[in-house]
């Protein structure tokens, strides 16, 4: 006992009894005693009371040891025992006998109170500081009790109290766990721990309320509790990353202390999210015009996952075709799609292509999503035009509205862009009319004339709406078939013509010519003569027309005392069905040629020489008689001069040159009688020129008296002879004047282009005059008409036939070089053109 005590007077710190922490150690249980320090009389237990009971009375044997309780956390100045009276001291010793803890001071939690002798707390005590975890916690004291001085031993019992919460290893406990674990699955958790012992230090746990975890409290087999999480229901991260629970635990004291820790459950990543694309169907529009390289699109998506798990790679579906594949690529990181080839709308205005999106986790996951590529028409494709039916020739007869042809109009672009108008020339007698949604089709909007236009080109132009506009034009040739509408026309209405007579059979009079506009057959034409009869002869039998070339033939001489002028009409028939025809009229003049010789008028009843009965008397100048002569020719070939055959034989008479006339040159004498005998020749002025005589007798006379000339109807006294030569002159030089006039004005006319053109396209009759401007009546008066039309209606003009004529063959020749035709008459001679 000295050695403990010198050690705890040594150290100046409380000490628990040897005996104590050996009942301790085997587990002996206390209960501590009341709070004012009373010594403890007995324990809960039987055998732990006799135990205690034997070491009491031992100690108290050998040291006279007081025990007290007293509970920790008491308050400075509560009294734990009264020490002094348990001693035996008195109140009143205690100044003599002072009471004193040992070792003093050392910063001890109890004292003595030197006026009462109490044993008091000084400071706080804290069992779990002094004792730890043991179950009982004591504090032995060593007491002086001075003059004489004896040592006690008191024991202090600390009575725990529920001062310490419970407390968890870390405030903050962070776990994970991957998302596939399956329900059931435990996780180990390190329990609080509570400083406090017995009922105090039982501890029971909750955790906050959720739907996946729970708490799961296991004995083990040395009776240690073991705390685990349980998982009740799977995890998943992309729905939650993270769970943060709060674990409390609570003791068993009274009042309750409680101690938390946060549970940070992170949710480990497993492959379990495929990728999904932002938008399940992606649509796009682009021209077609776009360039190669350009950006489609760029695709996203997303993957729940997390690390190498969400790392997404795109490409194309096994399902998108080759053909589509030339026209895009994609970029697998990025997700850019772009084109790769040129878009054409009028091959693919739609694309749809499936989009894989993977991931790379051990077991990579694709998700899907499909882009739409809709592709714009520009305006890059002109207009079509195809003809799918042409009906040609049309018919010049075809009436408005006939279909000439139908075309077929496209465009390879759409909308505006492929919306297509048509139109031709304004000029042409046709339009078009939409039929059908891609027809046009040609018509006739007017009436047409082959002979006006024979074939007409239609340039059709196709137009469509797009921004520029397109265009494209197609060529049709649309020529005209031609019927029989147009009847042979001549070129001149009338024909004249002059002939010299007798002619040769068969010799060309003129050549008419008519045209018909039309073609083939029906502006074929053939010419033929209008029957008609000329006296007492068909008009068949002076001429013939030939029917494919028009040249009129003299079927026989012609006599001019016979037919002055042929008139008759042409007609020229095309060969169309019905066929159609057109006339002209053709006058021949014949030209009167020196075929007669004058005939001197009979007298008397004989062809013996005239007498005539002259007075002696009879004067210079005197008319004695008349020889009257006719010729059947006409003109110049007509015109008769007469002089004495042998002018020295006619003595003082003489012959007037154109009256015929005998007349005194002198006055008569005896000399000169009594019988003179002229020969008178009288001859015409043709060439060349025909002639004849007459004798005529004179009886020289003393007295004067009517002699009666018997010449026949030309017969009479000279006077009227006389005057019937004078009235013929002046006729002649009357009708040679005007003719002169006329020419003059004619002329005028024809060199002003003024009327003179009304009378057709030929020339007009050619005008002969003789030296002396004057031609002759023979026996028949005859005159020449020449009928013109013309816009100015028929006019007459007066002619003059000269007898002197060219030859027929310098006229031919003339002829022959206007009209290279051959002549199909054979020979010319004696025509007058």
């Amino acid at each position: 006992m000295c050695e403990d005590w010198s050690e705890f007077r040594g150290s100046e710190r409380y000490r628990v009894l040897p005996g104590l922490r050996s009942s301790l150690i085997k587990g002996t249980d206390s209960q501590p005693g009341p709070a004012m320090g009373r010594p403890r009389r007995g324990g809960p237990g039987a055998g732990q009371l006799l135990r205690w009971a034997v070491l009491q009375a031992a100690w108290a044997a050998a040291m006279g040891q007081v025990r007290y309780s007293v509970a920790e956390e008491a308050e400075a100045g509560t009294v734990v025992g009264r020490l002094a009276q348990e001693l035996g001291v008195a109140a009143a010793e205690l100044v003599s006998r002072p009471l004193r803890v040992v070792p003093e001071g050392g910063g001890g939690s109890l004292e003595v109170n030197a006026q009462s002798g109490a044993l008091v707390v000084r400071s706080r005590l804290d069992r779990e500081a002094l004792c730890g975890p043991s179950p009982r916690c004591a504090l032995e004291l060593e007491v002086v009790v001075g003059k004489p001085p004896r040592l006690f031993h008191v024991e202090v019992e600390i009575q725990d109290v529920n001062d310490n919460a419970p407390l968890f290893p870390a405030e903050k406990k962070n776990l994970s766990i991957a998302e596939s674990r399956v329900p059931g699955s435990r996780f180990p958790l390190e329990g609080a721990s509570d400083a406090d012992i017995g009922t105090n230090s039982q501890l029971r746990y909750t955790l906050s309320a959720n739907e996946h975890f729970a708490l799961e409290l296991q004995n083990s087999k040395e009776q240690r509790n073991s705390l685990a999480l349980l998982l009740k229901k799977p995890l998943d991260r992309e729905e939650a990353a993270e769970h943060r629970l709060l674990l409390t635990a609570t003791d068993g004291g009274k009042p309750e202390l409680t101690g938390t820790a946060q549970l940070v459950i992170s949710v480990l990543d497993a492959n379990d999210n495929a990728p999904v694309c932002d938008q399940p169907v992606y649509e796009v529009r682009l021209f077609e015009n776009a360039p190669i390289g350009t950006l489609v699109i760029k695709l996203n998506a997303t993957d729940s996952d997390e690390g190498m798990n969400k790392d997404i790679s795109f490409s194309f579906s096994n399902t998108f075709t080759p053909s589509f594949r030339n026209m895009f690529k994609i970029d697998p990181d990025r997700g850019e799609v772009r084109l790769k080839g040129e878009l054409d709308f009028e091959n693919v205005s739609l694309y749809e292509i499936r989009i894989d999106a993977t991931d790379r986790g051990a077991l990579p996951l694709t998700g899907h999503c499909t882009l739409v590529v809709e592709v714009l028409d520009v305006n890059d494709n002109a207009p079509e035009l195809r003809v799918t039916s042409l009906s040609v020739p049309v018919p010049e007869d075809a009436p408005p509205g006939t279909v000439v042809a139908v075309i077929s109009v496209s465009d390879r672009d759409s909308g505006a862009n492929g919306r297509v108008s048509c139109s031709i020339g304004a000029e042409l007698p046709f339009r078009l009319v939409g039929t059908f949604k891609n027809s046009q089709a040609l018509v006739l909007s007017e009436a047409v004339d082959r002979e006006r236009v024979a074939e007409y080109e239609v340039v059709v132009r196709a137009r469509d709406g797009g921004a520029p506009s397109l265009w494209a034009s197609s060529r049709l040739v649309v020529p005209l078939s031609d019927v029989n509408d147009n009847a042979p026309a001549f070129a001149q209405a009338v024909y004249t013509v002059f002939v010299r007579e007798n002619s040769p059979a068969g010799a060309p009079l003129v050549r008419v010519s008519a045209w018909d506009p039309d073609a083939g057959a029906n502006g074929r034409v053939s010419y033929g003569a209008v029957e008609r009869r000329v006296g007492e002869r068909p008009l068949s039998s002076y001429v013939w027309v030939q029917a494919e070339s028009g040249s009129i033939c003299a079927l026989q001489p012609l006599d001019y005392e016979e037919v002055q002028v042929l008139q008759f009409e042409v007609s020229a028939r095309d060969g169309g069905l019905p066929s159609l025809s057109g006339q002209a009229s053709v006058q021949v003049f014949v030209v009167d040629a020196n075929d007669n010789a004058p005939v001197v008028s009979p007298w008397g009843r004989g062809l013996g020489p005239a007498w005539e009965a002259v007075s002696l008397s009879a004067g210079a100048g005197q008319v004695v008689g008349k020889v009257q002569a006719v010729d059947a020719d006409s003109g110049y070939n007509a015109w008769l001069r007469y002089e004495v055959q042998d002018p020295l034989s006619a003595g003082p008479f003489r012959v007037g040159v154109y009256s015929g006339e005998i007349s005194t040159s002198r006055a008569l004498e005896e000399a000169d009688g009594p019988v003179r005998s002229l020969v008178i020749v009288v001859r015409d002025h043709g060439e060349p020129a025909l002639s004849a005589s007459a004798t005529v007798s004179l009886s020289l006379v003393e007295s004067v008296r009517a002699v009666a000339w018997e010449s026949g109807p030309g017969g009479g006294s000279g006077g009227a002879a006389v005057d019937s030569n004078v009235s013929l002159l002046i006729a002649i030089w009357s009708v040679s004047g005007l003719l002169v006039v006329v020419i003059a004005a004619w002329v005028g006319v024809r060199c002003c282009g003024g009327p003179a053109e009304a009378c057709g396209s030929g020339e007009g009759p050619a005008v002969c005059s003789s030296g002396g401007g004057s031609w002759s009546s023979s026996q028949q008066q005859r005159q020449s008409r020449l009928v013109c039309v013309g816009e100015g209606g028929a006019k007459r003009d007066l002619m003059v036939f000269s007898p002197v004529v060219p030859s027929s063959a310098d006229n031919w020749a003339a002829e022959k070089q206007q009209d290279a035709t051959p002549n199909p008459c054979g020979t010319v001679s004696g025509v007058l053109l």
